[in-house]
């Protein structure tokens, strides 16, 4: 007869991309994750296959929370600039309030590829979904004169996501919210 799990997956995934994040893939051992979850390694693997199908979980957790939170936040402004201000100082005093430890997303990119497909795709599902939704606001913007249309609006958008990337990145060099806050307004040019 096979056992029941004992203990709530999704909280044990929101501790593992923690941990991932703090530490990155390859410094998480599977004896560390199976500390950190309060779980045994037999419970891990049976739960998530192993250390990759954990850290895919918990990948795929970020982009379903906190990814996902700073699409809303492009939602909840009226001002197309003021949004896309929202958007890119909220991503970054995240990655600064983890004292250098940048995006988990950037981090993934960063650490695991060219090799690793599998977070390449789910990377790159997480900033097509930022492109797509900054695109449409810009798009709209542009048609109530908010901001100006020299740019395509798709264009401009993958901008600003790359320029994130980079801050995401810069970030974790110099978590300094006073030094990366500067460079938003200089980005937020490209709006006129």
């Amino acid at each position: 007869m096979a056992r029941t799990r004992e203990f709530d997956t999704e909280a044990a995934v929101a501790r593992a991309m923690d941990l991932f994040w703090t530490r990155g893939y390859e410094a998480t051992s599977v004896r560390d994750l199976a500390q950190h979850l309060g779980i045994g390694q037999g419970s891990l693997y049976a739960a998530f296959g192993g250390k990759d199908g954990l850290y895919r979980a918990a990948l795929e957790h970020y982009r379903t929370t906190l990814a996902a939170a700073a699409l809303r936040t492009l939602e909840e402004e009226a001002d197309a600039r003021a949004a896309v201000r929202t958007l890119l100082t909220e991503r970054i005093r995240i990655a600064v309030d983890r004292d250098g430890q940048g995006c988990l997303a950037v981090n993934a990119v960063c650490e695991r590829l060219p090799q690793d497909a599998a977070t390449r795709r789910t990377v790159r599902d997480m900033q097509d979904a930022s492109r797509e939704a900054l695109g449409e606001v810009l798009r709209a913007a542009m048609e109530r004169g908010e901001i100006a249309a020299r740019y395509d609006p798709h264009t401009l958008a993958a901008f600003l996501v790359t320029f994130l990337n980079g801050l995401l990145v810069s970030s974790k060099i110099t978590p300094d919210m006073s030094t990366l806050r500067p460079l938003v307004d200089v980005a937020l040019t490209a709006l006129d």
